[in-house]
């Protein structure tokens, strides 16, 4: 595929297929097709061949689902295979490129320098000419001819109808009257051979094609890169003995070993040793990591310090690293909505320019009668237009931009993403574990009866340890420290609400003040005012009752992170209203909220998670374009309600799954960050289209007026599909000089 006519073709040929859709990308050369399970692989092959194409799956089995892990891997694999295509078709070039530049400058030199002429020079220029518009220019002529036989055009036939054209017609004046150039010293409007213009046109478009498909190549790196960073081989421990296995080897539940200095070969937990694990590669942060027994570890991350015995939870397809390139691939796989613009013109663009060339030869021939003002003038009209850069503008620079944001640990899931990051004007932002750390610690305990202040922590531990929420997770590790916890039965989790279960014979509910009138304890007028005095120094308090009567409170404190508030300060400047949206009390959220600078009337506080989702659809209704940014399970629902959900990787799986954009890493500079490069990468799609459309609208009647050399048309449009490539190209550099 040469042009977006190409891409047009393609799609609309493949979507007459009774519910096929199919999004077909220039520069990887690939396309995204749904097909129902009434149409098989061999169907969709043999559209394609029919398109005039050649197609093959990108691996065999599985490439037909791509929500199946392994067609994930298998495309993105296949997005490799598509740059490796890429560097090929450059190479193929190469010699085609090198044999025209070096056969085109005499025929230039001896045609415009009337000083270097000889006797009969058109005999030599036409000698010279022939290899460079035959065989340099072949690509152009056999993609031009297989795509007459199936009775349509693209750019390739604009290119070998001029570039013919032009040779044609000279050889036929040459072999007309062989002694037109007998004389030396003719000036250019003395004769009518343009065999310097098929041979010029020619090499410019060769030079064109061979630099845009080094920049496509260049474009792809960074996806290439991203999926080169896993560990190739891991030492596996077995019976006690260690052994060297490739890493794709490795199955869940295998105990293996990372040395100081060794990449963690796939997703695990620590079951033995400390050490400091550097994420940057996977989260972007440039911090390292503390980890310790039973601390979770990220394939492809690189162990800094001790040695570490890491039990394998996740392989091959299913590691965060495979989920990264896929969520990539499918990202640089589809198309933005902007680009469906250019797919519309492309589809009508070389037959209008072709009729556009016809009329402007027969306009200029009846009104001069100059026949060869007149081909001058049609063969302009055709070298100039350029469908390519139309094509190029979306893909070219959506390739870069999610390549650079999988280096900086930002993963964009659709081109649709880009578009909603423009519009939004709100951002809800969760507070555990995304404006604060989430390493909540026990303040302190306030017994209501009897019971010890150990007791009352032990009893609430028992049943919080079976919990996912940061709450639990903090009374569980406090009440650990004091003793080994007991069992628990009959445990239940309501989430929002609290906890439940039975420890050594005793019923035990923990959570909020309504949780607990839910399950029959009503606590007295003096223990709100003990719960109130925590609240009002910014804890968050957690009821604990047992067996039917309100025994006492458990006060947490959270910290927060350290780059959150000047995070919060950049989501300002990029025109984003923060909220904080929390489920813990007034107080506490008030006083994190003042200490990020989020004003009080832009907190709110109490809510549980179906509240999240009202609290969304509300700043919706009031007419806000509203991004969520969380990391748990309570958080799934409004992600997936907002506008724009965002997900903090350190979070649970099924927040990023809910979510349209993930940040890897746990700062909230990164969601900053994230949007910064949403919007750019938006902004140069603008752009490419911007400059893609001025240089057609404006090229194509200056050619047709008749203003223009068709050597120089032929050099502009080479240069205007390699400057779309390289403005796009620009976006590798986000993030290095520009700190958000």
């Amino acid at each position: 595929m040469t042009c977006a006519s190409c891409v047009a073709r393609v799609e609309r040929k493949l979507g007459k297929l009774d519910g096929v859709e199919a999004s077909v990308n220039l520069p990887l050369e690939s396309a995204q097709v749904t097909v129902p399970d009434s149409i098989t692989d061999q169907q969709i092959l043999d559209t394609v061949t029919a398109t005039g194409y050649s197609a093959a799956l990108k691996a065999s089995g599985g490439s037909r689902d791509v929500q199946d892990a392994d067609a994930g891997t298998t495309m993105a694999e296949g997005l490799l295979e598509g740059d490796r295509e890429t560097r090929s078709a450059g190479s193929v070039l190469l010699p085609r490129l090198l044999l025209a530049a070096a056969l085109t400058l005499p025929v230039v030199v001896i045609s415009m320098v009337p000083a270097v002429q000889f006797p009969h020079w058109g005999w030599a220029v036409f000698a010279l000419s022939l290899p460079v518009v035959s065989w340099a220019a072949w690509p152009f002529h056999h993609a031009a001819a297989v795509n007459a036989r199936h009775f349509a055009s693209t750019m390739d036939t604009l290119v070998s109808i001029g570039v013919s054209a032009a040779f044609l017609f000279s050889a036929w004046q040459l072999f007309a009257d062989p002694n037109l150039t007998a004389h030396t010293g003719m000036a250019m409007d003395a004769h009518a051979l343009y065999f310097e213009v098929a041979a010029v046109v020619t090499t410019f478009l060769l030079l064109g094609r061979f630099l845009e498909a080094n920049a496509k190549s260049r474009a792809g790196s960074a996806l290439h890169a991203l999926l080169d960073l896993g560990a190739k081989e891991a030492t596996v421990l077995r019976d006690g003995v260690e052994s060297r296995i490739p890493a794709d080897r490795l199955e869940p539940g295998d105990v293996f070993v990372v040395r100081p200095g060794e990449k963690i070969p796939t997703d695990g937990f620590v079951v033995e040793g400390q050490s400091v694990v550097d994420t940057s590669l996977i989260t972007g942060e440039s911090l390292p990591v503390d980890v310790g027994v039973d601390d979770t570890v990220i394939g492809a991350t690189i162990n800094a310090n001790g040695r570490l015995l890491v039990k394998a939870t996740r392989v091959g397809s299913e590691t965060t690293l495979a989920q990264m390139g896929r969520l990539v691939s499918q990202a640089q796989s589809g198309k933005a909505p902007i680009a469906r613009l250019a797919d519309r013109i492309s589809s009508v663009f070389v037959p209008v320019v072709l009729v556009l060339a016809a009329v402007t030869f027969g306009a200029w021939f009846f009104s001069t009668t100059d026949l060869q003002h007149s081909f001058t003038a049609a063969v302009a009209v055709l070298v100039i237009a350029c469908p390519c850069a139309l094509g190029l503008a979306t893909p070219t620079a959506l390739l870069t931009g999610t390549g650079r944001g999988a280096q900086l640990g930002i993963l964009i899931k659709s081109p649709q993403v880009l578009e909603d990051t423009r519009t939004v004007d709100t951002i809800v932002l969760d507070k555990t574990g995304t404006v604060t750390t989430g390493q909540l610690s026990v303040s302190g305990v306030h017994s209501f009866t009897s019971a010890t202040e150990e007791e009352i922590l032990s009893l609430a531990g028992a049943v919080e340890v079976a919990s996912e929420h940061p709450i639990a997770h903090a009374i569980a590790r406090a009440a650990t420290e004091k003793a080994p916890l007991l069992p628990v039965a009959g445990f239940y989790s309501a989430p929002g609400g609290g906890v439940r279960g039975t420890v050594n014979g005793r019923s035990v509910v923990a959570g909020r003040a309504a949780w607990l009138v839910e399950n029959g304890i009503n606590p007295a007028p003096d223990h709100y005012e003990a719960l109130s005095a925590q609240e009002q120094s910014g804890a968050t308090v957690i009821w604990v009752g047992v067996d039917g009567e309100p025994t006492g409170l458990i006060a947490l404190k959270d910290t927060l992170k350290p780059g959150s508030a000047a995070a919060i300060a950049q989501l300002k400047e990029l025109g984003l209203r923060p909220i904080l949206l929390t489920g813990d009390n007034a107080s506490a959220a008030s006083a994190v909220a003042a200490q990020v600078g989020i004003p009080a009337e832009d907190v709110l506080a109490g809510v549980l998670p179906e509240g999240k989702v009202e609290a969304i659809r509300g700043l919706q209704a009031s007419g806000a374009t509203v991004a969520m940014a969380g990391d748990g399970v309570n958080d799934a629902a409004a992600l997936a309600q907002a506008d724009l959900g965002i997900a903090m990787g350190s979070g649970t799986d099924v927040a990023i799954a809910a979510a349209d954009l993930t940040v890897m890493g746990s700062d909230l500079g990164q969601v900053a960050q994230a949007i910064k490069l949403s919007r750019r990468t938006l902004g140069t799609i603008k752009t490419n289209l911007f400059w893609a459309f001025f240089y057609n609208a404006v090229g194509i009647p200056v050619a047709a007026l008749g203003l223009l050399n068709p050597m120089i048309a032929g050099a502009a449009m080479a240069a205007s599909s390699v400057l779309v490539v390289c403005n796009s190209l620009r976006l590798r550099r986000f993030g290095r000089r520009h700190k958000v």
